[in-house]
């Protein structure tokens, strides 16, 4: 479904003549999202001196960043002559979206910030005329995660604020998101607008030690000091995950280096469950002071049962309705191609 290798190059030319082609007259002809950590800078490079692109990097800021990705970002966009322009998101709503969802008690504990991100890559492609976005994601090296584990549905994140949030989003605008990204949005944007998303490195040879070298090499890209890191908040998300709901995300992508040869499987069993790295008490702290509550309620929201996706209300039974258009709509490039995987095959 996927090749690499010479079919997969075959296939990012094809991909890449048709987006240079829709965008011949523009300043830009792709938006990029870039966080600062290794696969995003891999990316951004790949697009500007493998891909030979004009992009426009963006950067979704919601007040988690970790500096040294933040200096990786602009370090390689100056290198590599690409504008960066950082969507910084509305703190109050940033900050409450990450306590109501500890009160929820679910494993989604990223959703607004992952909506944020598709919500700003979607706003300045629509402000900017742009018909493309690419973004680094790579089954070879991250894997699809369980529904279970990681629930994407800007529906269900508007619920879950509205059940038990303290802010009020602000409404949706098109060119102006903010955190609204549901069903309705994205139809507009990828129907009505034809903005669609590619995922590039599914079909390259992407190995990641050697693109470390390459990165750290030609745009002095430092390591944030683990996967993920590049957010600060996933210190404290990797704690709440592996305690309180048995759950460890890098087993996943270990799973997928392990897949690719890029990991002895005895090693990544020898992670499994364990404490990852990022787990520091002092980091932890730091994103719970900046959250605005103290330990004691952070604990309180520790010990409430755990629940999941289901136990709110979502847009499921709407994509299970439209399941064929959605399948159609990944084989267009409307929606990422992995998008149906995860949803219809990848199990809860």
């Amino acid at each position: 479904m996927f090749p690499n290798g010479e079919l997969g190059k075959k296939k990012l030319h094809q991909l890449f003549d048709g987006i240079k082609r829709k965008a011949k007259k523009k300043k830009y002809d792709c938006v990029v999202g870039i966080s600062g950590g290794r696969d995003s800078t891999v990316l951004l490079r790949k697009v500007v001196k493998e891909w030979g692109l004009r992009p426009l990097a963006v950067h979704f800021n919601d007040g988690f960043d970790n500096p040294v990705a933040g200096e990786n970002m602009v370090n390689a966009c100056k290198i590599l002559g690409v504008e960066l322009r950082t969507i910084t998101s509305d703190w109050r709503e940033a900050k409450d979206l990450k306590i109501t969802f500890l009160k929820a008690s679910v494993p989604d504990l990223n959703l607004g910030t992952d909506i944020g991100i598709a919500s700003s890559l979607y706003s300045v492609a629509h402000k900017e005329g742009i018909k493309a976005i690419i973004i680094g994601q790579s089954f070879r090296t991250e894997g699809v995660k369980p529904l279970s584990w990681s629930y994407f549905d800007g529906d269900y994140l508007r619920n879950v604020q509205k059940q038990l949030g303290n802010v009020k989003l602000k409404p949706w605008k098109a060119d102006n998101a903010g955190f609204n990204l549901g069903l309705k949005e994205l139809f507009y944007y990828t129907v009505v607008k034809g903005i669609k998303t590619y995922t590039p490195m599914y079909y390259t040879d992407y190995i990641r030690a050697n693109e470390d070298e390459i990165i750290k090499n030609e745009l002095g890209w430092v390591y944030p000091g683990a996967h993920y890191f590049d957010d600060l908040y996933h210190s404290l998300i990797k704690y709440v995950h592996r305690v309180k709901f048995n759950i460890d995300l890098n087993m996943n992508s270990d799973s997928a280096l392990v897949r690719s040869g890029q990991m002895e499987r005895e090693k990544a069993i020898s992670r499994a469950g364990g404490i990852y790295q990022i787990e520091d008490p002092d980091v932890i702290r730091l994103c719970i002071k900046r959250l605005g509550i103290k330990q004691d309620e952070f604990e309180a929201y520790m010990k409430i049962p755990p629940k999941t996706f289901r136990d709110y209300p979502t847009s499921r039974k709407y994509m299970e309705l439209f399941k064929m258009p959605i399948w159609i709509a990944s084989r267009l490039n409307l929606v990422p191609k992995v998008a149906y995987d995860k949803y219809f095959n990848c199990g809860a």
